[in-house]
């Protein structure tokens, strides 16, 4: 009998135990793409690197990168991890608060993120470098994009403009990859990845890595005007958790020996973990994995860059100031507090 109030008392006192710390947990909503650039956050809900901060991370999936830079900024998440748009600037521009404070992935020479594509028919007629793509049809996701913005640049840097090629959007990557490959245009750009499923499939030959050509913050963490104003400590607390993941992504897949990358230390469990939220074969995995900063910091300069692109092709209403969409005082606290 006693033994028995032994072992009631104890499941009592765990449950107590358990409920308090449950409740004690705070729930973010985190907007996400299926990506390979998106392994920190998936890394820090596997490795419990959130929940050692007391966060509760739900996932909420997205099929492109401005629906999840409008739900951030009205406040439906608390945080958006896509990439960088002119949507984005757009909405600074009109007055709304949107904060991006971390590196999410970027473009960088010798990583593959990013690339452009043309269909095996194009390739097979000539169609191999940026001058190629001269009157063609090129997918994007949305007019503004980030694959907007880089094809932008790719053809200006090869001495061509967005006027020399017809750009066709098609809002989510999965239409880019089944226009590809039915040869309704006659080349994307997509991201890893995507570009490896192209490439093994065959209906897609790759003409060039967009971080060959730039240096570019592709995509980045985003906080919404409520989190970031009301729950700072919160909003260093997902960051501390995000740095822990960062850094356990930087050493298990972006160390190099002399200019290629190697695995490092823990290289399979990450694989695995991208794996298991992106939904690819690991194979697949293992061919495209986004440079970032190591501590997750932003690169913050070319944010200006951008800006002024978007505002020379007349996409952005009014020109605004990086410092307007930036605030790496959060990201220095976090990091100061894991020093």
């Amino acid at each position: 009998m006693e033994k028995m109030k032994y072992f009631i008392m104890c499941g009592i006192l765990t449950f107590l135990i358990n409920g308090i710390c449950f409740a004690d947990e705070t729930k973010l909503n985190v907007g996400v793409l299926k990506l390979t650039s998106s392994a920190p956050v998936f890394i820090g809900i596997e490795k419990g690197f959130f929940k050692d901060e007391g966060l509760n991370i739900e996932l909420q999936w997205f099929e492109a990168a401005q629906p999840i830079a409008v739900a951030t900024a009205s406040n439906k998440v608390e945080v958006g991890a896509t990439g960088i748009t002119a949507g984005l600037f757009n909405m600074v521009a009109g007055g709304q608060k949107l904060l991006i404070v971390a590196d999410k992935g970027r473009e960088s020479k010798g990583y593959s993120s990013s690339a452009v594509l043309v269909n095996t028919e194009q390739w097979n007629k000539g169609v191999k470098k940026i001058k190629d793509l001269k009157g063609k049809k090129i997918g994007i996701t949305q007019i503004g994009s980030t694959f907007h913005y880089m094809i932008g640049r790719l053809l200006e840097a090869d001495g061509l403009t967005l006027k020399d090629v017809e750009l066709v959007p098609l809002s989510k990557i999965s239409a880019l990859m089944a226009s590809l490959q039915s040869q309704q245009v006659d080349a994307v750009i997509l991201n890893e990845p995507n570009i490896t499923k192209v490439l093994k499939d065959g209906y897609g030959k790759l003409i060039i890595q967009v971080g060959d050509v730039m240096d570019y913050q592709t995509s980045g963490i985003f906080f919404s005007p409520d989190f970031a104003k009301n729950s700072r400590a919160n909003a260093v607390k997902f960051l501390k958790g995000y740095i822990k993941a960062t850094r356990y992504y930087y050493d298990a897949v972006l160390t190099k020996k002399g200019e290629k990358a190697v695995p490092g230390k823990n290289y399979d469990e990450v694989i695995g973990i991208i794996s298991k939220y992106t939904g690819t074969p690991v194979e697949d995995v293992k061919n495209g994995l986004p440079n970032m900063d190591r501590d997750g910091k932003l690169l913050e300069e070319d944010i200006q860059t951008q800006i002024d692109w978007y505002v020379a092709n007349q996409m952005i209403e009014k020109t605004i100031s990086s410092k307007e969409v930036t605030d790496a005082t959060l990201w220095e606290a976090a990091l100061q507090q894991l020093k």
